[in-house]
């Protein structure tokens, strides 16, 4: 018979931590070798454990789950590590493939797919939860290029962004499209957010490099 599969366990939440040791343990295939509440402890109970899988919690304090297996995959190889989220966040894939990571699983998955997940990541293969990976293989498939891209955008946000690379202030946005100062608001935050640039200037920019406006070297007086 095949030997159980070595888990450990980490996760700053108590209760979330020994719901999911309470779960796997009852499988007969794993042994919930340890649990961990924070990255540092999670690095030390790795070396000292050497568990065949790590269930990692992103969000920790003291080391986020990102960087503690970036360090464990340099320093304990033969360790996968299995990414545990509340976020269906596509950017975590890349980055979770790049630190070494070996999978992605959600915090709402059902115990079947969890089971799955760590089986196949112990087989030597990755393993992302189906609604991440379907949304993370569309962006490859349609991908945006190298920074943002208009299609981020929905067309009020973009005429929203034109008048703010046009100079305009909030007040006279809002008068030019009808609608409240606080609209305006939320628009710029939205934009700025999604195109992860944080001030007029940037705005401006990209709205130049995109066509939306046209910048002109020189006034030529006439109007």
């Amino acid at each position: 018979m095949k030997s159980r599969i070595k888990l450990l366990v980490v996760d700053d939440h108590p209760v979330v931590r020994r719901g999911i040791s309470s779960c796997l343990a009852r499988q007969e295939r794993f042994a919930i070798v340890g649990e961990a509440a924070d990255g540092l402890e999670a690095v030390r109970q790795a070396k000292e454990l050497l568990p065949d899988i790590i269930l990692m919690d992103i969000d920790m304090p003291l080391m986020n789950g990102l960087a503690v297996t970036e360090l464990l995959h340099r320093e304990l190889p033969n360790v996968k590590v299995l990414i545990l989220s509340m976020y269906s966040n596509t950017d975590y894939v890349l980055r979770i493939i790049q630190s070494g990571g070996h999978g992605y699983v959600l915090k709402e998955a059902s115990l079947e797919e969890l089971v799955r997940a760590i089986e196949t990541v112990d087989s030597g293969e990755a393993f992302f939860s189906p609604d991440v990976a379907r949304l993370a293989l569309n962006q490859f498939v349609h991908p945006t290029g190298e920074g943002p891209t208009l299609s981020q955008l929905t067309n009020r946000e973009r005429e929203v962004l034109i008048h703010i690379a046009q100079g305009l202030s909030n007040k006279e946005i809002a008068s030019t499209l009808v609608v409240g100062v606080r609209t305006v608001e939320t628009h710029r935050e939205r934009i700025m957010r999604k195109l992860n640039i944080h001030s007029v200037a940037g705005l401006t920019k990209f709205a130049i490099s995109k066509g939306l406006i046209v910048l002109r070297a020189e006034h030529t007086g006439k109007h």
